[in-house]
């Protein structure tokens, strides 16, 4: 009996997929071309070979390189957010927040370095729809921050963003150079130095109704 007839998948041809999974497919073939190749550089043919489809597969689920990129961005910029809100929310001990913020950049790059890179080394952040994801990312978290900061300091939104920013831009900052540098200083610990210079700012900031 031929596998036409059989029903088996004849070879070399795309397996049959529910409609998520064909996606989620295809944005794991275009981040590893997209990390490799950079935006620019990275080509709609090599994405599909990658996945193991036709481009005409790939069209159907995305219209161009551009709306995949995006896709791939959106995906990870709400995983990012997710994990600041968390942080947040894991506890009330300020002190572990700050350590669970900073822990939320160096997981998000330790575990998905690639996704990190496409976040914050994109070769298309100039790209309008590209920075607005990109800035999404930084005024979410320094929002989810700047919520906790005046719950329990009582400074005002001005001056509690200001802090929240400085917090976000210590872990972005320190979890980049970390992760360019090689990983030299165990997670675990890099993680809790920058938290303690971090909380030897913040904590100068009293509780809501206690004296400085």
């Amino acid at each position: 009996m031929s596998s036409a007839t059989s029903g088996s998948q004849a070879p070399g041809r795309p397996v049959r997929l529910p409609r998520s999974a064909r996606r989620k497919q295809l944005l794991a073939a275009a981040q590893q071309v997209f990390v490799a190749q950079g935006y620019h550089a990275a080509a709609m043919d090599e994405i599909a070979e990658r996945a193991g489809v036709s481009k005409p597969v790939l069209y159907q689920h995305f219209p161009g390189k551009l709306e995949l990129y995006l896709a791939l961005l959106d995906t990870h910029c709400d995983a990012m957010l997710a994990r600041m809100h968390e942080a947040m929310a894991a506890t009330t001990e300020n002190k572990q927040r700050v350590r669970n913020a900073m822990a939320a950049y160096f997981d998000f790059i330790d575990h998905e370095s690639e996704a990190f890179r496409l976040v914050f080394e994109s070769d298309l952040r100039n790209d309008d729809a590209v920075r607005e994801r990109v800035d999404r990312v930084e005024s979410g978290c320094i929002a989810v921050i700047t919520d906790t900061i005046m719950a329990d300091t009582g400074v005002s939104r001005a001056r509690a963003e200001l802090l929240a920013a400085g917090l976000v831009g210590a872990a972005e900052t320190a979890a980049r150079f970390w992760l360019s540098g090689g990983r030299q200083v165990d997670k675990a610990e890099a993680e809790k130095l920058v938290a303690a210079l971090a909380w030897r700012g913040i904590a100068s900031f009293p509780m809501y109704g206690e004296q400085p």
